[in-house]
C-alpha cells in the first residue's frame, strides 16, 4: 500500500469552496473532504453512547462508597477536596491521588449529593473518550475508521462498566487516549506544543492513578525519538521539555503534600509512614508488580492472606481463589487477559486487534521513517502491548476492571486495521486478512459466550455461524460488487460486535456497588480477587457459596425497596440468603437524592464477615459498606455539630457508609484495609480526651491487611472504657460516657 499524507485540519473559517462558513455549519459539516454522513454519524454515536451510559445510572447508588465518601467530603471542605480526604475533618485520604475525585466533588457542590450527581462526570468522561478516539483515528485514516473505533470502545463491556462507576479508571482512560492523540499530532509536523500537551495529560494521569499512567511512556517516547519529522537533536530536546512539563503537571501536588506539615494535613491513606512517595512506589507502585504490598489485603504478599497474627485464610476464601502463578490475585501469564476472570471484560476483540496490528505494520512497513500511518499503528499497538504485558504478569493486587485501560487501544487498532485492509481488499492477502480476523473473532466470541450458557443461549451460535459465513464472503470480497461487498463487511462487523454488545447491555441494566465490580451477566467473570464472586472454586468474603451474583460484584437484590429507603435502593436477599442482608439502608436526605443499592456477598448463614456485612446487622467490611438504619442515623446526627467527627469506624468502607448516610464526618481508622497506622492508640485517646469524636462504631471487617494497624487495640480500649449504645441493629460506644470505675 502506498500511504498518503495526513489529512490536515482545515483552518478556522476555511471551506473547500473557498467561501467562509458559519461556526454551526462547520461544526455540523466537519472537514470539507468528509462525506456528508460523517459528522452526523459521529454526533449520533456520541448521543447514543451518552444516552446508554446515562440510562439507569442511579441503579448503582453510591457505587464505590469509598470514593463517594471522599467526594462528599470534598464537596464540603476545600482542604478535603485538595488532599482527597475521606472525611471533611481530614483524618485520612483515599489510597490514590485526588484528580479523579475533583470532577465528582465539583458536580456535587453544584448539584447536591446523590448517585447521579457523583456518576454523571464519569459518563461525560466516557463520551469524551469516544470523541477523542474518533478524532485521533479519523485524522489519519477516515471517518469510517474513527466511527468503528468509537463504536468498539463504547460497546466494550468493561468500558460500559467503568464509565458509569466512580473509580479513577474512567478519567485515566480518557487521559491516556488524549496522550496518544497529542503524540500523534506531534508526529505530523514535530510541533512542540502537542508534545507538551501530552506531558500535561500524563502528569494529570499520574495524579489520577500514579504509576499506571507511565506504562505507555516508553513506547511513545521511543516512537517520537525515531519517527518525528525533525532533527535528532530537536527530537531529544522536545522530549526533554515534555518530560519537564510532565514533572511539573504531575509533581506540583506531590510537592505540596510532601512539604505540607504532617500535623496539619490528613494522613496519606495506603502508606505506612504518612508519605505519598511511599504510597506511590510501594503499595501503588512496585508492590503491584511484585505482590509485596505492605498494608494491602495480601499484607506484603498473598502468602498469609494478610490476616492478623499471620493466620491463613481458607483456600476457598483467598483472594483470587488461589490462582496459580499470581499469588492471591489470580493466575499470571500470557493467557491472563483471556481467562475466565478477565476474558469477558476486555478480550472480545483483543485477538482481532493483535492481528490487525500485524497487518497494519506489514502494509506500512516499507513507508518512509516519518510515515504517520505506521506511527499510528506503533503508537496504539505499543500502548496496548506494554499495558497488557504488565497486567498479565503483575503479581500484586489486580482487579478485572483495570482492563478498561486497554479498551481505547484495542478500539483504535480495530478501526485503523479494518479500514486499511478494506482499502486493499482487491489484493487477496488483504481480503484473507479480513476474513481471518472475523473468523477468529467469531470463534473467540463463541468461547466467551459459552462461559455463560444460560445468558441468551442462541447468541453464541448466531455469532459463530454468522461470523464464519461473513469471513467466507470477505475472503472473496475482491470479486464482489461494491454493494454486496459492503453487505458482507457489515455482516462481519455485526457478528464481531454482537457478543460484547450483549454483555454491555447486561452491564447497563444492572447496578454495581462495592469495591470490586465486573461487567456482563452473572457468572461472566469468575474468581479474580476478594469479592470477585463465587464461580468455580471461589467464595465471596463474608458470603456463603454462591452469595450474590457469582463473580460479578453486583447487587444482590434489584427490585425491592427497604422501608424508608430512597429510590434505587435494592433490597433482595444478599449473599447467603439472609433476607434484606444486601441492603445499605440510607433514606434520602434531600429531594431527588438516590439511595444506595444493596450490596452483594453479604454474610449468610454460617458465613464470616470479613468482606461483606452481616445480613441483619449494621456491619460493613473490607469491600462493601454497611447497612445504616434510620435509628443509627438519628443517633449519629444528634449534636454532631459539636464534634469534629460524629463517629469513628474501622475500615474506610464501613466509615463511608455512615458518612454518606448522615453527611457528617466519620473517621476511618486504618484506612481502606484497616491496616494503616492512623490514628495510633495514643492519638485516638487524645482525640477522645479533647472531645473530638462522639461515637465509636462497633462493626466492620476491614482489618485484613498487615502493617502496623492499630484498630484492634483501639477497639479493645473503647469496649472496656465506654458505654455501649444500641441503635436498631447497630452498636455504638459513646466516647463521651466512660463506664463507671
Amino acid at each position: 500500500m502506498t500511504t498518503t499524507t495526513p489529512q490536515a485540519e482545515p483552518r478556522a473559517g476555511a471551506a473547500s469552496t473557498g467561501q467562509r462558513r458559519s461556526a454551526p455549519a462547520r461544526l455540523w459539516r466537519g472537514r470539507p473532504e468528509d462525506p456528508a454522513w460523517a459528522r452526523p454519524a459521529l454526533f449520533a454515536l456520541l448521543a447514543v453512547a451518552f444516552g446508554a451510559y446515562l440510562w439507569n445510572l442511579s441503579a448503582s447508588g453510591y457505587a464505590n462508597s469509598f470514593y463517594s465518601a471522599a467526594v462528599q467530603a470534598g464537596s464540603q471542605s476545600w482542604k478535603a477536596f485538595f488532599f482527597g480526604s475521606l472525611d471533611a475533618a481530614n483524618a485520612i485520604t483515599v489510597d490514590k491521588p485526588p484528580a479523579a475525585l475533583w470532577p465528582m466533588a465539583l458536580s456535587v457542590r453544584l448539584l447536591g449529593l446523590g448517585s447521579w450527581q457523583i456518576l454523571l462526570p464519569e459518563v461525560l468522561m466516557g463520551v469524551g473518550t469516544v470523541a477523542v478516539l474518533y478524532a485521533a483515528v479519523r485524522r489519519r485514516f477516515s471517518p469510517a475508521a474513527g466511527l468503528i473505533a468509537g463504536a468498539v470502545l463504547a460497546l466494550t463491556p468493561v468500558a460500559a462498566l467503568m464509565f458509569r462507576f466512580n473509580n479513577p479508571d474512567a478519567l485515566l482512560a480518557l487521559l491516556m487516549t488524549v496522550t496518544v492523540y497529542c503524540v500523534l499530532r506531534a508526529l505530523e509536523d514535530a510541533r512542540t506544543k502537542w508534545l507538551v500537551w501530552a506531558g500535561v495529560a500524563i502528569g494529570f494521569a499520574f495524579l489520577t492513578k500514579t504509576l499506571q499512567a507511565f506504562l505507555i511512556l516508553p513506547p511513545l517516547a521511543l516512537l517520537y525519538a525515531v519517527c518525528a519529522p525533525t532533527s535528532v537533536r530537536r527530537r531529544l530536546g522536545q522530549l526533554a521539555l515534555a518530560a519537564g512539563v510532565l514533572l511539573v503537571s504531575g509533581g506540583w501536588w506531590v510537592a505540596a503534600v510532601e512539604l505540607w506539615p504532617k500535623s496539619s494535613r490528613p494522613y496519606i491513606g495506603g502508606s505506612q509512614h504518612n508519605s505519598f512517595l511511599e504510597l506511590t512506589f510501594g503499595y501503588n507502585g512496585l508492590g503491584r508488580l511484585s505482590g509485596d504490598e505492605t498494608g494491602s489485603v495480601g499484607g506484603g504478599g498473598a502468602r498469609t492472606g494478610g490476616m492478623p497474627g499471620g493466620m491463613e485464610l481458607p483456600a476457598g476464601m483467598r483472594p483470587g481463589g488461589g490462582g496459580g502463578g499470581g499469588g492471591g490475585w489470580g493466575a499470571t501469564g500470557v493467557g491472563r487477559m483471556f481467562n475466565s476472570e478477565i476474558g469477558s471484560q476486555i478480550s472480545w476483540l483483543l485477538p482481532a486487534a493483535l492481528l490487525l496490528l500485524v497487518a497494519g505494520l506489514a502494509i506500512t512497513w516499507k513507508a518512509r521513517r516519518t510515515d504517520t500511518a505506521r506511527a499510528a499503528f506503533l503508537a496504539w499497538g505499543g500502548a496496548l502491548l506494554m499495558t497488557a504485558v504488565i497486567f498479565s504478569f503483575m503479581a500484586g493486587i489486580f482487579h478485572q476492571y483495570y482492563t478498561v485501560a486497554l479498551a481505547p487501544y484495542i478500539a483504535a487498532l480495530i478501526g485503523m486495521g479494518a479500514t486499511v485492509l478494506w482499502e486493499e481488499r482487491s489484493r487477496f492477502r488483504a481480503a484473507l486478512g479480513l476474513a481471518v480476523t472475523v473468523a477468529v473473532t467469531a470463534v473467540w466470541s463463541y468461547v466467551l459466550l459459552a462461559r455463560t450458557p444460560d445468558y441468551v443461549p442462541w447468541l453464541r451460535w448466531a455469532v459463530l455461524i454468522g461470523g464464519l459465513a461473513a469471513a467466507l464472503g470477505l475472503a472473496l470480497v475482491g470479486r464482489l460488487n461494491r454493494g454486496l461487498a459492503l453487505g458482507v463487511a457489515a455482516a462481519g462487523l455485526v457478528a464481531s460486535l454482537a457478543g460484547p454488545a450483549a454483555y454491555t447491555l447486561s452491564t447497563l441494566g444492572t447496578g454495581h456497588t462495592g469495591s470490586i465490580v465486573t461487567a456482563g451477566p452473572a457468572g461472566a467473570s469468575m474468581g479474580g480477587g476478594p469479592g470477585g464472586g463465587g464461580g468455580r472454586g471461589g467464595m465471596r468474603f463474608g458470603g456463603g457459596p454462591g452469595g450474590g451474583r457469582a463473580g460479578t460484584g453486583q447487587t444482590g437484590g434489584g427490585t425491592g425497596q427497604q422501608a424508608g429507603a430512597g429510590p434505587g435502593q435494592g433490597a433482595g436477599t444478599g449473599g447467603g440468603g439472609v433476607p434484606a442482608g444486601g441492603t445499605m439502608g440510607q433514606p434520602p436526605t434531600a429531594p431527588g437524592q438516590t439511595g444506595q443499592t444493596g450490596q452483594t456477598g453479604q454474610a449468610g448463614r454460617g458465613g464470616g464477615a470479613m468482606g461483606g456485612g452481616m445480613g441483619g446487622g449494621g456491619m460493613g467490611g473490607l469491600l462493601d459498606g454497611a447497612k445504616v438504619g434510620a435509628q443509627a442515623q438519628a443517633v449519629l446526627k444528634e449534636n454532631a455539630g459539636q464534634y469534629t467527627w460524629a463517629a469513628a469506624a474501622i475500615g474506610s468502607q464501613n466509615a463511608a457508609s455512615y458518612q454518606l448516610a448522615t453527611e457528617k464526618p466519620v473517621m476511618a481508622i486504618g484506612g481502606f484495609n484497616g491496616s494503616d497506622p492512623s490514628p495510633t492508640l495514643a492519638q485516638f485517646k487524645a482525640y477522645v480526651a479533647e472531645g473530638k469524636i462522639h461515637y465509636f462504631i462497633a462493626s466492620g471487617g476491614g482489618m485484613m491487611g498487615g502493617g502496623q494497624a492499630s484498630g484492634g487495640s483501639i477497639s479493645s480500649w473503647v469496649e472496656k472504657s465506654f458505654t455501649k449504645v444500641t441503635a436498631g441493629t447497630a452498636t455504638f460506644y459513646d466516647l463521651t460516657s466512660p463506664v463507671s470505675g
